[in-house]
């Protein structure tokens, strides 16, 4: 279900059955599951795949390279990036990011490019995820290391 969308953008882009979208949003060629709420001011580039169930909080930016699994929680401010080098003149290697079902990751939390959360995972508030995160594992830190299991 949409709501009234008059500040939003969302172009060629596969919204699933019962899935919520707020208003200020910009999706750009993306595929959206079913059942998944994307709040207010979340941007979403090209190719991104976000699965079934899913909830994402104000503020999020996720761009082209990221695949997010099912019934994931993702807190307000969280930055996912997917280029290690970024220039504004030189070419770019996009580096793919994999969320696997059943993760929750922290407000705030950054996630850099080519990992890996693995199912079940939790990254605390604040992370910065550098390397790919094992299965039922709880990260925290700058850069993120396991501090837990789930």
């Amino acid at each position: 279900m949409k709501r009234e969308q008059r500040f939003s953008i969302m172009k060629d882009t596969t919204i699933g059955e019962d899935s919520v979208i707020y208003d200020q949003v910009n999706l750009y060629k993306c595929k959206i599951g079913k059942n998944t709420k994307i709040d207010s001011f979340v941007y979403i580039e090209e190719d991104v795949v976000i699965g079934d169930n899913c909830k994402i909080r104000p503020f999020c930016f996720i761009p082209s390279g990221v695949t997010i699994g099912n019934s994931v929680f993702i807190a307000p401010n969280v930055t996912f990036t997917n280029d290690k080098y970024p220039r504004s003149e030189e070419d770019w290697e996009l580096l793919e990011t994999i969320v696997e079902d059943g993760v929750s990751i922290g407000a705030g939390a950054v996630i850099l490019p080519g990992i890996c959360i693995c199912k079940n995972s939790l990254v605390g508030a604040g992370a910065v995820v550098t390397k790919d995160i094992p299965a039922n594992s709880v990260v925290a830190g700058n850069p993120a290391k396991v501090v837990g299991k789930r």
